[in-house]
């Protein structure tokens, strides 16, 4: 497994201009995530938790401050360089699956790969062996109309993850999912998390949440309440 993430956010502000008036976003926010952590991103819509994880993926860029991705100052770096550091360093699980339509399971998962200019035997190599280990050998060939919901995610979580990233960021992962098809897609991220990749996950399923091994409430942009919860002790997913 790759060296894992390490976040320090210091003086994060982002601002949004709508018309004349001004949206903060995130508020002064100052925030450090440990290699190998799993932190849960709470809070009411608009509080700021999707802004916090686009800037965690280097999708935005904040107004102010300073955001270190394992000790690398990255808000400093050129485009180019940014979406290096995003195909290398981080996965995305989103609620709405982004599967590219035309492309099969097999070469959604290879995507990652073929962006960053990996050799085709080595993607190929790679994709075998995320399709057996996401239980989807056989709906390599299928296209993501012809799969269910939990096998989309299935697919996207192979996609994000076969970089083999040191950090993955899971936008409402089970947002489109039965709570029985959600709660596998949670042990495959739980999972991955026990092997050493940072989780962070933005989600408004509080059982979901109590998951975690940490909590983030935010509020205005701004972090409420750092609670850290006890492994272990953590309440289960509500049966079916």
């Amino acid at each position: 497994m790759s060296p894992h993430a390490q976040i320090q956010l210091a003086g994060i502000e982002r601002v949004f201009h709508l018309g004349d008036s001004e949206v903060h976003a995130l508020r002064n926010l100052n925030l450090s995530i440990s290699a190998g952590e799993y932190v849960a991103v709470m809070g009411p819509s608009g509080s700021g938790k999707s802004t916090l994880l686009n800037l965690l993926g280097l999708l935005d860029r904040p107004n102010t401050g300073l955001y270190r991705l394992e000790g690398r100052d990255v808000t400093t770096l050129s485009p180019d360089e940014q979406a290096r550091v995003r195909s290398e360093r981080i996965g995305f699980v989103f609620q709405s699956f982004h599967l590219v339509p035309r492309l099969t399971a097999a070469e959604n998962i290879a995507l990652p790969m073929v962006l960053a200019g990996l050799a085709p035997a080595q993607r190929n190599t790679r994709v075998k062996q995320a399709l057996k280990d996401y239980g989807l050998e056989n709906r390599a060939d299928h296209r993501p109309d012809e799969l269910s919901g939990g096998q989309r995610q299935r697919v996207a979580i192979a996609r994000a993850t076969i970089m083999q990233p040191a950090m993955i960021l899971a936008d409402e992962p089970t947002g489109n999912l039965d709570r029985a098809t959600g709660e596998e897609v949670i042990r495959l991220l739980e999972g991955l998390n026990a092997q050493g990749v940072t989780l962070i996950m933005v989600t408004h399923d509080s059982a979901l949440g109590a998951r975690a091994h940490r909590q983030l409430l935010m509020e205005d942009g701004a972090v409420k309440q750092d609670k850290r919860l006890e492994p272990g002790s953590l309440p289960c997913a509500e049966p079916t």
